[in-house]
Parts: C-alpha cells; structure tokens; sequence
C-alpha cells in the first residue's frame, strides 16, 4: 500500500492551472478557505489567470455537497482522491503568523499545513505551491514545500537550438549541395555534429562547413533529403546571420504551421517574425500580433486611464516599433510603403492583447505571439488549439527574461512546447544567437 499523501494547494497554483486538484492521483487535496477569497479576487478581468480562478470556483460549486466542502469528497472516479477546503485548522503549536509577526494569507495557508501536519501524523503533508518565497517559508517551519510541474519538462539543461553545425564535410558533398540543391540526408550521417541516432531530424536546419567553404541545408521530412537554403530578403528585410534565415525559412514554409523563434534582446525575432508574415500576406487573410500583458499587482487593464487604445498603446509599441523599421525600409518605394500604410488601415494587420482574442477561433489567419516567454503550458495549449484551417502561428520569445513570476525557464509554456513538439513534422524551431541591434544591446544582452 502507497502512504497516503495530502497536498495542500496555494492560489498561484490554481491560478497556473484550475485542473491542477485532479494532478495527484490518488492522494488527498485541501483547499484552505485562503485560498477561495484570494481566487474571488481574481475572477474579474480577461487575463487567463482570471479565467483560470473563474473555472476553478466553478469547479468547487459542483463539487460541494449539500453539507458543504468542510469534509473529504471524492474527487471523481476510483483512482482518484479526496478533496475538502479547510476552513481554519486549530492554532497549530508553530504559528506562521506570529514566527513572520504578520497576518496574511500566505501565514494562513501555512497554518493549515502546520495543522495537518500535527493532526495527521501517519500522513506526509505537502504544501505545492509556484510562489517561491512561499516554500522557503514553509521549509524553514519544517514543512515538505514542492513547486507544481505537472506535465513541465525536469530539470531541462538544454533547449533544443533547432540547428546543427556539421564541420569537416567535403568540399565536393558541399558543391553537390548546391548544385543538386538536394541530396540524400545519409551522406551527411559521418561528419561531426551530425545528430545522435535517436534525435529526429523533421525540419532540423544545418550549417555545414568545410573551412572557409560553407553551406546552409534543411532537413525535409517529406523527401527525407537535406536541402540547400538561400539568403532571402523579405519586406525589405535582409537577414544578417544563418540563424536569421533559418527564422525567415521556417516561417515561409508552407508545410510548418506552428514555429517558435527564441533570443536574447536584440537578435531580432520579432522583426524578422513580422517581416516574414508580411512578405506572405497574400496567403492569408489577416496577420494578428499579439502580446501577453503582465499586470502590477493583479489591476486589470480598466484601472488604467483612456480608453482601450489608450490602456493598451504602452504593451504594444515594441511591435508598433518594428512595423515603423519595415516602413522605414521602403522609403524609396512607394509601393510597397502604400501596401504596408494599407494592411493596417484595412485591419489586414492586426495589433491586440492575448487577452481580448480568448473565446474565438481563427481561421486562415498568420497569428504572431510576441514575449511568449511569459505564457504557461496551459496557455500555449489554449491558443494553439484556437488556430483553424489555413492558418500560421509564430512564437517568439526570450526564456532569459520572465516577467510573470509564476514561471521561470523550464514551466514556461515556450520551453514546454518546444520540449513536447521537436521533431513534429508540422512545426519548426529555431534559436537566435547573434545580437543585431547594436553593439551596445548585445553588450548588455551578454554581459549584464
């Protein structure tokens, strides 16, 4: 027989993920009363962690009895455990509010811990939450504290680059490359830094070399062949490195639907996202770019002043700044300055907050995720599954800058989705490495 085992859950955890009581297989869950008012305090808004409150209290309504959630309720069907919301355990003998001399609620949902731990004495008590400050907290009172990773890639060292540098390989295999513009994938097994045979190679890019002798190839999961890749230019955007045009590849191809574009500040993603999803314009029938919007302190965008351009202008000029850069390359073409002056004029082009495109479907639309580095799991699963027939999406985002402290470099959803989907034949990725945006931000980018 398993020990029984029961986790108390934090609010952040819920927040994370309203499905997160059903995650523990057959042991118990407790709820303390905490944090139900914490999650009333969150149900309004159209952030996704408004939502993710809204379902859970949802959840809790159908789950009480006519005798309420006080006592242990099974959770679903046989496998599954108990569930119960404490509505305030006895003073436990360690009292996190007068050890940390204040009262609130992250204290109380300590005490609960604190309280079962005492009356449960055969029983392991865990306290699962994302809010780091709030398990040191509970360690240091003797309490097992666990972050919530469910369904989260362990311990990850190293996120898949989406391309490999072979080195030493023929000159002639290389000058057959380019002239044959194809050749079988086997000729290239040999050569170092050709991948391991258990890494699979769909939409893999490569930078095969042989001194000063040079070629960039494509693995096809179609033909199974290594093709040679060309320096395209694209809204008059010339990429600057190899990596850059494995972005502007990935992006055009036809058969790549989902692609996710990682860098530091400054290799470009975002530009060279955008660039590309206007040089295609014509295959779909709007662009969208989108950004997550972080709020301080919970406060809805409604708090803010003006109206909604005025709340959202802030969060969305990064992007405003790049399409102002790709206007700014057609100065002397006023044809493509019209069609680019048209796309937003016509809402061909759309700029908006993640949170106003929840609920609706998509189809045949090029969807651009911007700082998707601040999305969970759980968020990236939901926008994905929004795409409809004929349709793009293009993540970029930086897994070194984290604004939403919940996540970090391993449960944010990029890093999740990149872990689960390599090697897809639908999706591609590729990691920028170069700084382009000056020397000075590539300084800062490296060094700061």
């Amino acid at each position: 027989m398993k020990q029984r085992k029961i986790f108390v859950l934090d609010t952040s955890v819920l927040l994370y993920d309203h499905t997160a009581y059903k995650r523990f297989g057959e042991h118990d869950i407790v709820i303390p009363v905490t944090v139900l008012e914490e999650l009333d305090r969150f149900k309004k808004g159209n952030e996704t962690i408004n939502y993710e409150a809204r379902e859970f209290i949802r959840i809790i309504d159908k789950l009480a009895t006519k005798d309420g959630l006080n006592h242990w309720v099974k959770i679903g069907e046989e496998g599954t455990g108990n569930i119960k919301v404490s509505f305030g355990e006895d003073s436990p003998k360690i009292d996190a509010e007068k050890i940390f001399h204040d009262r609130k609620a992250d204290h109380r949902i300590l005490n609960v811990a604190l309280s079962l731990k005492e009356k449960e004495k055969n029983t392991e008590i865990t306290l699962v939450t994302k809010d780091v400050n709030l398990r040191v907290k509970a360690k240091s009172l003797g309490l097992l504290a666990e972050d919530y990773r469910t369904g989260i890639p362990q311990n990850i060292h190293y996120i898949h680059t989406g391309k490999y540098i072979l080195t030493g390989v023929n000159i002639e295999l290389i000058d057959r490359l380019f002239k044959e513009k194809k050749i079988d994938i086997k000729e290239f097994e040999n050569f170092k830094g050709f991948p391991q045979k258990n890494e699979i190679l769909n939409n893999a890019y490569f930078i095969i070399r042989n001194g000063k002798s040079s070629a960039l190839g494509w693995f096809n999961p179609k033909d199974q062949m290594m093709h040679v890749i060309n320096k395209r230019n694209v809204a008059n955007i010339s990429p600057r490195n190899a990596e850059q045009i494995f972005a502007i590849h990935a992006i055009l191809n036809e058969d790549s639907k989902i692609i996710t574009i990682l860098g530091k500040a400054g290799t470009g993603k975002t530009l060279i996202a955008l660039a590309a999803a206007i040089e295609q314009r014509a295959n779909f029938h709007q662009i969208y770019i989108t950004r997550p919007i972080i709020p301080l302190n919970n406060k809805d965008l409604g708090y803010l002043p003006g109206d909604v351009d005025s709340k959202i202008g802030p969060y969305m000029e990064p992007i405003w700044d790049n399409l102002k850069f790709i206007k700014a390359q057609a100065t002397n073409i006023k044809k493509d300055q019209k069609k680019l002056q048209d796309l937003t004029e016509k809402d061909k082009l759309v700029v908006t907050p993640l949170a106003f495109i929840r609920g609706r479907s998509f189809a045949n639309i090029l969807f651009i995720v911007d700082e998707a580095q601040n999305l969970s799991p759980i968020e990236i699963k939901t926008i994905i599954t929004r795409i409809g027939e004929n349709s793009k999406i293009i993540f970029t985002g930086d897994i070194g800058q984290i604004d939403n402290p919940w996540l970090d470099q391993n449960s944010n959803g990029v890093s999740y989705m990149i872990d689960r989907l390599k090697g897809e034949k639908l999706y591609s990725h590729i990691t920028l490495e170069k700084g382009e945006r000056s020397d000075v931000a590539t300084l800062a980018a490296e060094k700061l």
